[in-house]
């Protein structure tokens, strides 16, 4: 494992259909994470919040807007011999406006949470996601081999509150 020497700062973002048990997940037709499906999100700016950034990734991304985003989750992430390690917020929201449209980079789609195409997704993912889907918040780690794939180790655990939005690891 890399000595960590710096954090970038990163939100993501999933819709949820709660009443017929849907989440919107965008295919990334680019840059890091390109060819996985994912929820919304990215790089926050500088001179922004990270809940503003996250709702400015959202609409980016997906076009759609939406007035609340509850804070569920925080990760970070690191990668064999990459000195920055990634803090990624995770957000949902029930509510959004607008049609979910094609970006040029993510392309959205809705699956059944029966169906989530966990094999074409980040694999950690499968870890964290259903702690989400069953509307509990959680933080985590999870440190990668350089090919991005193999897991070295995670540490993930439910946590009872909702996160502050500016809260940092």
């Amino acid at each position: 494992m890399s000595t960590i020497t710096g954090k970038k700062q990163l939100t993501l973002i999933f819709v949820l259909d709660e009443s017929n048990k849907k989440i919107l997940l965008g295919m990334k037709k680019r840059g890091f994470g390109h060819g996985k499906f994912n929820g919304f999100g990215g790089k926050v700016e500088k001179d922004e919040t990270i809940l503003e950034g996250a709702h400015r990734e959202l609409e980016e991304e997906a076009f759609v807007t939406t007035p609340e985003l509850h804070r569920v989750g925080l990760l970070l992430f690191t990668f064999e011999n990459d000195p920055k390690a990634l803090e990624v917020h995770v957000f949902k929201t029930n509510t959004y406006n607008g049609e979910p449209k094609e970006s040029e980079e993510m392309r959205p789609e809705w699956f059944s949470y029966d169906a989530i195409p966990y094999d074409t997704m980040w694999y950690d993912d499968q870890y964290w996601l259903p702690i989400m889907l069953q509307d509990k918040h959680f933080i985590g780690r999870f440190d990668f081999k350089e090919d991005q794939t193999t897991i070295i180790n995670e540490e993930l655990k439910t946590i009872d509150t909702e996160l502050p939005s500016e809260w940092e690891l």
